[in-house]
């Protein structure tokens, strides 16, 4: 998306929403004047928080990564949860740099889907309350619900809202169990979402439910027929469409 159509995109939904519930954008950049720019924005149009990519591709030291989440959080008073995706950024945002940045008042959380477990533990270990942790991966919600997470930042909840709400609701209101089969529950359906780049698979999947969300732009490219087929075939099991 170009930077003008983020814009827009950020606007409608605070419009469309209208405070009935928090906003949170992304406006992570690997350019940190172009994330301050977009944070900015955000919050003038009424964003509730942020979400923060580490910087992709040219990446950086770990003390300019320190850097550049300060910068942003010194340009905002949005509360911001930092983005930790290694697998797409080429970065680890480490326990030791989550615990630095944790001490900035409004660096709040963490989305941790770098996907390792023991880093997980070991953040929450040293950050303890100063930092929350949502998870960034859908098989893994229940794991690090365990680990004192206090959510998911979902790709499956775009079709299966509920369902990923009440995996986390019940976990926290001491219903481990039902929660569990929950998150086993969503595995098939998450193996094929991630059969191929995210979000390819979800925008399909969108699409066969009934909304019109088009098809996905160079360098992305539609889902594989028989990724198609398949996805479009496990909805219709578990009476999604």
């Amino acid at each position: 998306m170009s930077l003008i159509e983020k814009k827009e995109t950020i606007k409608f939904v605070v419009d469309t929403v209208h405070k009935r519930i928090p906003v949170i954008a992304g406006t992570g950049s690997n350019c940190t004047q172009s994330a301050i720019e977009l944070s900015k924005y955000a919050e003038d149009v009424g964003v509730d928080g942020l979400l923060i990519v580490s910087p992709y591709y040219n990446k950086t030291t770990n003390e300019g990564l320190v850097k550049h989440y300060l910068e942003i959080a010194h340009s905002t008073n949005l509360p911001i949860i930092l983005y930790n995706v290694p697998s797409r950024t080429g970065v680890n945002i480490s326990p030791d740099i989550c615990l630095e940045l944790s001490k900035e008042k409004n660096i709040v959380a963490v989305k941790e889907a770098s996907g390792n477990i023991s880093q997980i533990a070991e953040i929450a270990s040293i950050c303890k309350d100063k930092l929350n942790i949502y998870s960034g991966n859908d098989d893994q919600v229940v794991p690090i619900l365990s680990l004192g997470g206090i959510g998911v930042i979902s790709v499956v909840s775009n079709i299966l809202p509920y369902t990923m709400h009440d995996m986390v609701i019940e976990y926290l209101n001491g219903n481990i169990n039902t929660a569990k089969e929950l998150q086993l529950k969503i595995l098939p359906l998450n193996k094929l979402l991630f059969s191929e780049v995210n979000p390819i698979p979800i925008k399909s999947a969108l699409n066969m439910i009934g909304f019109n969300v088009g098809k996905p732009r160079l360098p992305l490219i539609e889902m594989s027929s028989s990724g198609q087929k398949a996805l479009n075939n496990l909805l219709i099991k578990e009476d999604i469409i």
